[in-house]
């Protein structure tokens, strides 16, 4: 058996019961961890949800807004006892506002060794381009836009 000794756990406790940081229900739920990056033609984000099974996830994106929501269940069976219980369960959330310029009807998601990644492409409009200008008696000139 594992036994452990740690006067300010309850101090913990209190506190993040104070301050809202228990854990998270589906009306009330937790932040996750992010990364945001644009990688060439794409913007990536990754989340991390380690001990979360992938059926578990959900992504929604209505308008602009992607929606993620993950669960973390506590371990169950009839032999279990648990007698550490520190890793954050409930249900962790997170919302992003995309800009026009992000093509949300091509999201790649992929999820391994507990890291949801998602590949937005960069919509074709909102891509630089050349433009060609016709002046009277001379050749059009290419312009970067």
């Amino acid at each position: 058996m594992l036994m452990r000794t740690d006067p300010f756990r309850e101090l913990d406790r209190l506190t993040q019961q104070v301050f809202g940081n228990t854990p998270g229900t589906w009306s009330r739920p937790s932040a996750m961890p992010m990364d945001a990056f644009r990688e060439g033609d794409h913007f990536v984000v990754c989340f991390d949800l380690p001990g979360v099974p992938a059926e578990a996830i959900e992504l929604d994106v209505e308008r602009n807004v992607l929606t993620v929501k993950a669960e973390r269940r506590p371990f169950s069976g009839e032999n279990v006892e648990m007698q550490v219980a520190e890793r954050p369960l409930g249900v962790f959330s997170r919302q992003l506002f995309l800009g026009d310029t992000l093509d949300t009807d091509h999201i790649d998601a992929s999820y391994d060794a507990g890291v949801l990644t998602l590949r937005i492409p960069i919509a074709e409009r909102a891509k630089p381009r050349r433009i060609s200008i016709g002046a009277s008696g001379s050749e059009p000139k290419q312009i970067d836009a």
